[in-house]
C-alpha cells in the first residue's frame, strides 16, 4: 500500500499539534521506548517526522523476568526501522517508606535523562495516552487530590536538565493498537499491566470499563479537565510569586499573617516546592496555618514536619529544615 492511502498512524497528527503549541522543532529527538503498543506507534511517528534525526531510548529495569525480551524486541525493531537504539540498565531500590514503583519511575528518568544527554538529544518523548491520563486523574480523585493532582501529567515538563513531552494524551490507547494491528507492526504486552494488585491496574480493570458504559467517549472529557486544572494551578503559581515577592523568601512571618488564609496556603505550598522539593500534606499545613496564625509574641515557637524535613521560625521568618 502507497504512503498516500494508507491509513494515518494517529499519533502524526497529534505529535504535530504538540510541536505547534510548544514551538518544538529540536535538532535531534529521542523516544522513550518500552517496545509496547504506546511508545511503538509514537516512535513509528516520530520517524516518519524526523527522519535521521530519531534515537530511541529504552530502559532495562530488571523487575521481571520479560524484561530480556523487551530490550531483545526493541532492538529487533529499531534494527528493522533504521532507528538509532540506546539501552540502559537500573536497579531501582526503594527508600524506606517508597513503593517499588516510584523507585522504578525515578530511576527510569534518571537513565533516560542521561541516554538523551549523551545523545545530545532535545527533547524525550513519553508515550502516555489519553488512557493513561485518566486513569492518573481518577487515581487523584481516589486520593482527594488539589490542583495539582488534578492537572494529571502536564505535556511538557523539566527533569534532570532535560526537555520531556507527552504527545499523545488525547489519543485513546485503543487507536494506537488498532492502527499497529492493521499495519502488522509488532509490539510487546507488560504481564504487570495485568495485575491488580496495583490500584492503577485495578482502576483500568474496573472503574473504566464501568466509565465506558456510563459515559461513552469519556477519555477526551478527562483529559480536558486536567488541561483545565493545569491552566488553574498555572494561575495559582503565577499568585504565588506575586505574594512571595511581598512576604520574602523564606517568607516573613508578619507579611504571611497580612495574607488571606488561602493565599497563605498558596504562598506556602509554593515556596516549599520551589525551595525544598517538599509537597505539604493538607493536615500538614491546616496546622502550620494555625502555629502561623497564633505567632503573635516575639518568643512563640513554630515547629512542624513537613515531608522529610521541619518548618520552624528563624527569628522574623520561616525556614525550611531537612532531615540530616
Amino acid at each position: 500500500m502507497n504512503r498516500s492511502t494508507a491509513p494515518a498512524n494517529p499519533c502524526e497528527q497529534a505529535l504535530a499539534r504538540w510541536c505547534e503549541r510548544f514551538e518544538a522543532q529540536p535538532l535531534k529527538v529521542a523516544v522513550a521506548f518500552s517496545a509496547g503498543a504506546d511508545s511503538t506507534a509514537l516512535l513509528l511517528a516520530a520517524q516518519q517526522r524526523w527522519p535521521g534525526r530519531l534515537v530511541a531510548l529504552h530502559v532495562h529495569h530488571g523487575l521481571q523476568a520479560a524484561a530480556d525480551d523487551f530490550e531483545s524486541h526493541a532492538r529487533r525493531f529499531c534494527a528493522r526501522h533504521g532507528v538509532e537504539l540506546r539501552v540502559e540498565r537500573v536497579r531501582a531500590s526503594p527508600e524506606p517508606g517508597q513503593s517499588p514503583e516510584d523507585a522504578a519511575r525515578l530511576a527510569r528518568y534518571a537513565a533516560l535523562a542521561r541516554l538523551a544527554h549523551g545523545a545530545d538529544v532535545g527533547c524525550v518523548l513519553l508515550g502516555q495516552h489519553a488512557d493513561d491520563q485518566a486513569e492518573t486523574l481518577l487515581l487523584a480523585l481516589s486520593r482527594g487530590a488539589g490542583v495539582p493532582g488534578l492537572a494529571s501529567m502536564p505535556e511538557r515538563f523539566e527533569r534532570a536538565g532535560m526537555c520531556f513531552g507527552r504527545p499523545l494524551l488525547d489519543v485513546p490507547a485503543r487507536a494506537l493498537r488498532t492502527w499497529l494491528l492493521s499495519e502488522g507492526h509488532a509490539f510487546v504486552d507488560d504481564p504487570s499491566n495485568a495485575d491488580t494488585r496495583f490500584t492503577r491496574n485495578r482502576i483500568r480493570a474496573v472503574l473504566m470499563p464501568a466509565w465506558e458504559v456510563c459515559f461513552p467517549g469519556f477519555r477526551p472529557m478527562l483529559a480536558r479537565t486536567a488541561r483545565h486544572a493545569a491552566q488553574a494551578q498555572r494561575l495559582l503559581d503565577e499568585l504565588a510569586v506575586l505574594d512571595l515577592a511581598q512576604t520574602g523568601v523564606p517568607p516573613q512571618i508578619v507579611r504571611l499573617q497580612a495574607l488571606s488564609r488561602d493565599r497563605q496556603t498558596n504562598a506556602l505550598r509554593h515556596w516549599l516546592r520551589s525551595s525544598a522539593g517538599v509537597a505539604a500534606a493538607t493536615a500538614q499545613l491546616d496546622e502550620l496555618l494555625d502555629q502561623i496564625e497564633a505567632c503573635t509574641t516575639r518568643g512563640h515557637r513554630i515547629h512542624l514536619k513537613v515531608g522529610p524535613g521541619h518548618v520552624e521560625r528563624d527569628g522574623e521568618c520561616l525556614r525550611y529544615t531537612p532531615a540530616l
